[in-house]
């Protein structure tokens, strides 16, 4: 094998690598993967695309039990778990052979197994030669010019409570479950355990969520975290919070998990699902071998352009903990690839990174919040749209409060520094609010842009017109 037979090698074929790839093939170059699993990484397989085909069958599920608000009268209905895990898996796989098809269209080599850096030796002056280690114990060398570490993320374990797969579960064993619980507790009120948590109540599942925190949410604004917690707990779901668990509050019993959430109260579930967030895959794929340097949770520390302190070799994705959102994966990709041939790219603006969670209601935001704009001292004044006044959303919904959308101004320039949305289809507006910060768009431009009747993104409509106190229907 010749020396820099590749222009690019890239550690892990998941939203980021496979993107990287692509855009490197696109600029003439030859790449290379390497992928112990399954391309498309934890996102197709573990998270976004599964989660969310499961979700879709808890809402066609949700819409036959209110079916009669709709005036369709449905006698008895029943669901079949086994049925949506089998639908789960024909759309990952489907989504899966699309991207080994792209791979082939762009001329990709995969090298399926374990990867990993090697440092400088006299075959090679500079660390990044990758060293591929096979199932069957043989090993290949893929010199190059340029690494991309793509390697991902890994469900946190709390330390007194590892994962059993049995009756301690990670997201990613949820997704694999035979049998529905009777009861589950869900550790974490963040994205990940709220989702599931929405689910599993729609399922018939007993449901409660422990966070450790003050509220559920604590990224989003105090006011959704409300909106959708008092939501959820119509729907059944238990919530408590200011409950920081330790190994004397929690019995992991052969059939059940015996949790202590109050001084007052302990409650026995079936399952417990840890949703704590997740840690970056950085072990043992040798960055002891480079100049690369890590934070104290092991994200590899990058510059405005992805690049780590040997600059040759970049990193995006969950790796470097950032923002863990598959789509901003595959901006820092662009990114790092723009950068690595052609010097240029636009370094990325996190806060103008659009945000969702497919819960019931939909959450989506970008920007600031009132309560993070004023932790950065920024003065505010914000502007609400109920989507009861969206002649859609109130077509779409039954319930009395539909949820809303809010707009942050900053009060000295007048410039919108954020949008947050709970409500019908927020995770779609949310891509109109994208392109109108990508444009440095103003309120009123929003406001004049001639939108659909009735239409769901009526909302910001009405909302970039009641900036300028020209709202016709609030």
């Amino acid at each position: 094998m010749s020396e820099n037979q590749y222009d690019l090698v890239i550690l892990g074929g998941g939203t980021a690598g496979y993107v990287a790839a692509i855009r490197a093939s696109q600029l003439g170059n030859k790449v290379a993967i390497v992928e112990k699993s399954l391309l498309g990484g934890t996102c197709l397989h573990k998270g976004c695309i599964p989660t969310k085909a499961l979700l879709k069958s808890a809402e066609v599920l949700r819409t036959v039990k209110d079916s009669v608000h709709f005036g369709v009268n449905v006698g008895q209905y029943s669901f079949d778990l086994k049925s949506m895990m089998k639908r789960k898996d024909k759309i990952v796989n489907q989504m899966h052979q699309g991207i080994e098809s792209l791979m082939q269209k762009n001329h990709i080599d995969i090298f399926n197994g374990t990867g990993r850096i090697m440092g400088t030796s006299i075959f090679s002056p500079q660390s990044g030669t990758i060293s591929v280690e096979y199932d069957n114990v043989e090993s290949e060398l893929l010199p190059n010019q340029n690494v991309l570490i793509a390697t991902g993320s890994l469900p946190t374990q709390l330390p007194f409570l590892p994962f059993n797969h049995n009756t301690v579960l990670s997201s990613n064993d949820i997704l694999q479950l035979t049998d529905l619980p009777a009861s589950i507790a869900i550790i974490g009120g963040g994205v990940i355990g709220l989702e599931f948590a929405s689910l599993l109540i729609d399922l018939g599942v007993n449901v409660s969520v422990i966070e450790a925190g003050e509220r559920i949410l604590p990224n989003e604004s105090a006011q959704i975290a409300n909106f959708l917690k008092t939501s959820l707990i119509a729907r059944g779901v238990t919530f408590y919070e200011n409950c920081a668990l330790n190994e004397s509050a929690v019995k992991v019993n052969s059939n059940s998990v015996t949790i202590q959430v109050n001084k007052d109260k302990t409650i026995e579930v079936e399952k417990v699902l840890v949703s704590i967030g997740r840690k970056p895959n950085t072990d043992d794929i040798g960055l002891n071998n480079t100049k690369i340097k890590t934070d104290d949770n092991g994200n590899i520390l990058v510059n405005d352009f992805l690049q780590t302190e040997d600059k040759h070799i970049y990193a995006a994705g969950d790796c470097i903990g950032k923002l863990q959102l598959a789509h901003v994966s595959s901006k820092e990709a662009i990114l790092a690839v723009e950068h690595m041939f052609n010097g240029n790219g636009l370094p990325l603006n996190y806060d103008k990174m659009p945000k969702c969670i497919y819960t019931h209601p939909e959450v989506a935001s970008i920007g600031y919040n009132k309560e993070s704009a004023e932790a950065k001292n920024i003065k505010t004044k914000s502007f609400k749209v109920s989507f009861n006044a969206i002649g859609k959303a109130v077509i779409e919904e039954t319930t009395n409060d539909r949820g809303f959308c809010e707009m942050i101004i900053n009060d000295e320039t007048n410039e919108i520094i954020g949008i947050n949305m709970i409500g019908p289809q927020v995770t779609e507006l949310i891509n109109e609010a994208s392109l109108l910060q990508f444009m440095n768009g103003s309120a009123i431009e929003l406001g004049l842009t001639t939108h659909a009747h009735p239409s769901i993104s009526e909302v910001l409509m009405e909302l970039g017109l009641k900036v300028e106190n020209r709202a016709i229907h609030v």
